[in-house]
Formats: C-alpha cells, structure tokens, sequence
C-alpha cells in the first residue's frame, strides 16, 4: 500500500493505492537498473506487520518525539486513530524505546 498526502493548492489530499506483488514488480520494471535492487520485499498480510518497520523507521529518524505528537504521525501512517494507537503501544513495550516522564506528554526516545 502506498499513501500520498498532501495539498493541492486549497484542496487536501488522502490517497491510498493498494499494490500487490506483480504491482510493484511491474513498477520496478520501468526503474533504472541499479534502482531495483531497492525495490521494496514483499507487504505483510497483516497491516500491523506491514506498518511497525515504518513506525520504528519513524521514531529512530526522529530521535525523539512526545506521545501525543508521535501518536498523531502513527495514525496518520497507519491510516486511523485505533490502528495508530495499536502501534504506540508496541512501540512502548520495544526494547529499542525508552519511554521518559516529560513537562506534559511521555517522551519516545529511540535508543537503538
């Protein structure tokens, strides 16, 4: 799945296209040679697997992000506020998160 966000002049964009396998092959295919050795692995069945490299991909890019701010970006990533909540709560229990008490929100801070 791929998701395009954004604004074209005054009207917001939201849109998801659905690739499978052949799709992004067929993708790959029109890429410069030394491109497609980064074509993307295959998606995980389930959207839970799928986004969790991404929302750890997220947070080591940032560093650091407060919980309120960092649950926005995960739900916007996963596509609701229910599948965005379902990764901050992986990603308090993962070992390459350290969770500190901040002036008004948890702080996510990545430690590898």
């Amino acid at each position: 799945m791929l998701r395009i966000k954004g604004r074209i002049g005054d009207w917001p964009v939201d849109l998801t296209v659905e690739m499978d396998d052949g799709d992004w092959a067929q993708l790959a295919a029109h890429l410069p040679a030394q491109s497609t050795a980064a074509a993307p692995a295959p998606v995980p069945a389930n959207p839970a697997d799928r986004n969790w490299p991404l929302a750890l991909e997220l947070l080591q890019r940032v560093g650091s992000m407060e919980g309120p701010q960092l649950l926005a970006e995960l739900s916007a990533l996963a596509g609701g506020e229910a599948a965005g909540k379902r990764l901050l709560v992986r990603l308090r229990h993962c070992p390459q998160v350290q969770i500190e008490s901040g002036a008004e929100a948890p702080l996510y801070r990545w430690v590898g």
